[in-house]
């Protein structure tokens, strides 16, 4: 076990789809949704809805880094959000639903850096990669309705139109990360 859990901060369009993902990663301790890089500080949902405040839907990672690398969550992003639409994601536009890394060290920005490099010469996506890679500056939580959306909300429309295919996405491509549930 790590003497010390590390953290990502990660946006990858609306929180409730990317929180819902990395839940359910191996390693993983603790998702909570939020708000990351703008210039208002503790925002509301109210306030980041028309893209004003300069922040991300983002959601804050802590993991076991013996676990889970910083690169092996990586991978996971790149794969289970589209990360060549510029500001959006599906129907959800506008800069807070923005593909971003906000990287809380020179090796995550590294690392954030080369798995880059390295999905764009894939060619897994057609289009070249959009994501943001960013110092992390800072991040809020959202409200708690927010929070385990996809967990307490499953027949809502949203999340079985939206959130589950991205789920068997992760499903059918990570099933050897993903916890026992």
């Amino acid at each position: 076990m790590a003497e010390r859990y590390e953290t990502a901060t990660l946006a990858g369009g609306c929180f409730w789809c990317t929180e819902a993902v990395f839940r359910r990663l191996k390693g993983v301790e603790r998702v909570v949704s939020g708000y990351a890089g703008g210039e208002v500080a503790n925002p509301t949902y109210h306030d980041i809805c028309d893209g004003d405040t300069g922040h991300a839907e983002a959601v804050q990672v802590t993991f076991d880094p013996d676990v889970i690398s910083f690169a092996d969550l990586l991978e996971v992003f790149w794969r289970t959000h589209d990360p060549t639409l510029l500001n959006r994601q599906g129907a959800d536009v506008g800069t807070q639903y923005r593909s971003a890394i906000f990287c809380h060290d020179e090796t995550q920005r590294a690392v954030a850096l080369q798995l880059k490099r390295e999905v764009e010469a894939a060619r897994i996506w057609p289009d070249p990669i959009v994501t943001e890679i960013v110092p992390f500056t800072n991040f809020y939580p959202a409200e708690e309705y927010h929070q385990n959306y996809h967990y307490h909300n499953r027949m809502q429309g949203y999340c079985m139109m939206v959130i589950d295919p991205k789920l068997l996405k992760l499903t059918k491509e990570f099933a050897d990360r993903l916890k026992d549930e």
